[in-house]
């Protein structure tokens, strides 16, 4: 089963086109340009039948797969399409690389077709050898495709490669954005490969799409002096998913070929021991429906929200994952999303209601839940209608949005770090909250696995004052 993808077709001159491949889940995108009978592919995700049946439909042949780096916030399916199709797979010759491939240098020109042509430019910042890829048509540049350099309103994050190299590639970064900025014209269409939610976007990035003359506007990278720029950007970065750490390493060597065959089917008995061993066990419906019902220990990850990264970066790497869901297709998509970060193995899934899955009656649960508005009232009175006292209020959103602003008095534990910090947490009912509820629901799971009486402020951050909650700006 593929997963959803919104089909965006941009024309461009010359008779060219992008077609535009969603992963939203991660926060990224890749590309198919064409010129109706030949394409490339820019940065392609592992799961690339998705990019093989775009091109059916079309009806072009892939010549041509490009890497703009070696990422790390997914495995690249970059080679195997190679392999899969014939096309001819390239990236930086920079990148030392055990599998065969074509090394690209600065300003190198690759001819795809009469109508078409890719040039390689070097734009390090988000990595060393990263490069970018102007799309030429009959008529010049029509687009450049930036990857993690140039991206809408804000640039690819500088602290991937190590803490010690964040400054002289923030450096980079700076100059190659205006590289891009004076050898464009401002009509060319940018095409980045994150910025739509992925961590590896130094800053959230504005808007869904932009041309040279549009970020000339309002790019950090080009609108201030070198030195500021660096400045804001280091300051901005916060923590990213721990898993990032897996992915350049299996990139760099080369990944394996994406397997989807369906997990082994546990029945009640045998998710009830890995329940009572500790193991995850992945509750993939939505919130809404978690609190209602759910099995006693199962993490609430929906599928409704950014399952992938959280569950990712919150999980000792190589630690047995079971996944349950109201359906087959739910599970198919959860293993999907999680190949795309090399977690390719699990111990188990299931399918059906709480009610179904329960060994017995004793492992059903519910999840009682607030909004802001119940917090305001809880702290003023002592407590809200059938709700226990807020004895702590749990913030698990990022460093950087708790700094911003936060309920007065709360406690501090980020979501992927909560598990090993429960401990922390004094005494008495938590009531969790995050910036939409999301995050929050994860944490009120995590809490009720710990023996922890939780209660999940399902509710928008942004509600919070308006509710009569106390708020604290800044750090």
């Amino acid at each position: 089963m593929m997963t959803a993808q919104t089909a965006q077709q941009h024309q461009l001159a010359g008779g060219l086109a992008v077609e535009v491949v969603e992963t939203s889940s991660l926060g990224d995108r890749s590309y198919l340009a064409t010129d109706g009978d030949v394409a490339v592919v820019v940065d392609p995700q592992r799961d690339i039948d998705r990019v093989v049946a775009l091109a059916g439909r079309l009806g072009v042949r892939i010549a041509l797969v490009l890497e703009t780096h070696v990422h790390n916030d997914y495995v690249s399916g970059g080679l195997e399409l190679s392999r899969l199709t014939g096309a001819e797979y390239a990236l930086s010759a920079e990148d030392e690389v055990p599998f065969h491939r074509r090394g690209l240098t600065d300003d190198e020109v690759v001819d795809v077709s009469d109508r078409l042509r890719v040039r390689a430019v070097k734009t390090p910042g988000h990595t060393y050898h990263h490069l970018s890829y102007v799309l030429e048509g009959s008529e010049g540049p029509v687009a450049v495709f930036t990857g993690g350099s140039l991206l809408y309103g804000t640039t690819g994050r500088t602290d991937l490669v190590s803490e010690d190299d964040s400054e002289p590639l923030a450096r980079h970064q700076h100059a190659s954005a205006r590289k891009l900025a004076d050898m464009l014209p401002q009509a060319t269409h940018i095409y980045p490969t994150h910025g739509f939610g992925s961590f590896c976007s130094a800053t959230q990035a504005e808007g869904d799409s932009g041309t040279i003359g549009d970020e000339q506007q309002n790019n950090p990278a080009l609108t201030l002096a070198r030195d500021e720029f660096v400045e804001q950007t280091l300051s901005g970065l916060d923590a990213y998913p721990a898993y990032y750490a897996h992915m350049g390493v299996k990139n760099a060597q080369g990944p394996a070929p994406i397997d989807l065959r369906a997990p082994t089917q546990a029945d009640p008995d045998e998710l009830r021991r890995r329940l009572e061993a500790g193991e995850w066990v992945v509750d993939l419906r939505s919130r809404k429906a978690y609190v209602r019902s759910h099995l006693a220990g199962t993490i609430s990850l929906g599928l409704d929200g950014p399952m992938v990264t959280w569950l990712g970066w919150m999980i000792d790497w190589g630690a047995p994952i079971t996944l349950l869901g109201e359906t087959s297709e739910q599970v198919a998509t959860a293993q999907r999303e999680l190949a795309r970060i090399g977690i390719d193995e699990f111990a188990g899934a299931a399918t059906g209601t709480p009610e179904e899955l329960a060994a017995d009656r004793a492992q059903l649960a519910q999840l009682p839940t607030a909004t802001f508005v119940d917090l305001a009232e809880a702290r003023k009175n002592g407590g809200a209608d059938g709700l226990p006292n807020p004895d702590v209020v749990l913030d698990v959103r990022t460093n950087n949005e708790f700094n911003s602003a936060h309920v007065t008095d709360a406690a501090h534990i980020p979501l992927y770090e909560l598990k090993d910090r429960v401990h922390e947490l004094p005494a008495g009912a938590v009531w969790v909250h995050c910036g939409s509820g999301y995050r929050a629901a994860a944490a009120a799971s995590v809490l009720e696995s710990a023996g922890r009486d939780a209660v999940l402020i399902d509710d928008l951050f942004g509600n919070a004052a308006d509710s009569g909650v106390e708020l604290t700006h800044g750090s």
